[in-house]
């Protein structure tokens, strides 16, 4: 008895360690079989600007409805928003292969590709590839109203924010002033950020700062709450000087009511903001990545207003680098380029 006891016991053990067998077998079919995640990276800029906000909705809408699925199996795609040093950085972090894309200035993007202007001492970044052209990016000049700076001249042998070193706010006020005669030898220049400039102009410890953003720009909406502030104006002929020199300027005209305190329009000159990101990722991510935001644009129109400046007709312009392979299928499909 006792030994038919010992056989069953032993029968017993055997079969629950086949049934944990199988059933380990099981579960490893099933995450085997289950979607393959890919994360996907967006470098911003920093809080205080457009590029922030944009990318955190487009990462919601990436990771909502950019899924797709391929002979293998699905692949679950999740993306994240992140800040960072804007333009010149955005294109340095996708040369180190940090990041997967990035906004960027399309006059950066273009001097990155090339290595031209900034970009000169470090060389090309020859990965880049454009996804799409996003919005106007408004080159800004704002100043106190009680300094009585109402035109670029006004600007020598002040305190001016200038932007982060290398970034295209810097590249754009360098340019703005050169065409205005003034060099950096006539201005105490200042390297911040959008939110710090703006906390430095509401302080009083500048003069007049520069900033190349979406309009309306965060930092200057809140300055403008508590600050008299006065938008310098780019004169029509200075403007047209900057156009010949500086084909991807185009005119533009900031309306009166963008900002409090705003008694009149200014005029000044936008580049445009552009999304791009590493040549080596694969055609079909990128291809559902594009789709899922044009076919979900509304929820980005719900977080900022450029959201409504962003669309398949615009993304193609102003692109002077090539576009990646899985952007191009979908600008294709759309009879958008040939």
């Amino acid at each position: 008895m006792a030994r038919a006891t010992k056989v069953l016991s032993i029968l017993l053990v055997l079969l629950l360690v086949v049934t944990l067998s199988l059933t380990g077998c099981q579960q490893q079919e099933v995450e085997e079989a289950g979607p393959k995640r890919v994360f996907f990276g967006i470098a911003t800029g920093g809080t205080g600007g457009t590029y922030f906000p944009i990318g955190g909705a487009v990462a919601t809408i990436i990771s909502n409805f950019a899924d797709y699925e391929t002979p293998s199996g699905k692949i679950d795609v999740i993306a994240t928003a992140q800040t960072s040093g804007a333009s010149a950085a955005n294109c340095n972090l996708i040369w180190k292969k940090e990041i997967e894309s990035g906004f960027v200035q399309n006059n950066v993007v273009y001097w990155a590709y090339t290595g031209t202007e900034s970009f000169k001492e470090q060389g090309a970044i020859s990965n880049l590839r454009v996804m799409m052209s996003l919005y106007p990016e408004t080159i800004q000049i704002v100043a106190l109203k009680k300094t009585g700076i109402k035109t670029v001249s006004d600007l020598k042998g002040k305190k001016v924010a200038v932007g982060d070193k290398g970034s295209g706010t810097e590249i754009d006020a360098k340019t703005i002033l050169n065409m205005h005669g003034i060099t950096y030898d006539d201005i105490d220049e200042q390297y911040m950020s959008f939110a710090e400039a703006a906390d430095a102009l509401k302080d009083e410890r500048i003069d007049v700062l520069f900033t190349t953003a979406g309009i309306p720009t965060s930092s200057i909406v809140e300055l403008a709450t508590t600050k008299e502030i006065t938008m310098v104006e780019i004169t029509s002929e200075k403007v047209q000087e900057l156009i010949e020199e500086v084909p991807y300027y185009s005119e533009f005209t900031i309306p009166k009511d963008t900002y409090k305190g705003m008694d009149k329009d200014v005029l000044t000159v936008t580049c445009l903001a552009q999304w791009v990101c590493d040549e080596s990722l694969d055609t079909d991510l990128i291809y559902n990545i594009v789709k899922a935001v044009f076919e979900h644009k509304a929820d980005l129109e719900k977080v900022h207003v450029k959201g409504k400046d962003i669309s398949p007709e615009s993304a193609v312009k102003g692109v002077a680098i090539p576009f990646h392979p899985g952007a191009e299928k979908y600008y294709k499909e759309k009879g958008l380029i040939k």
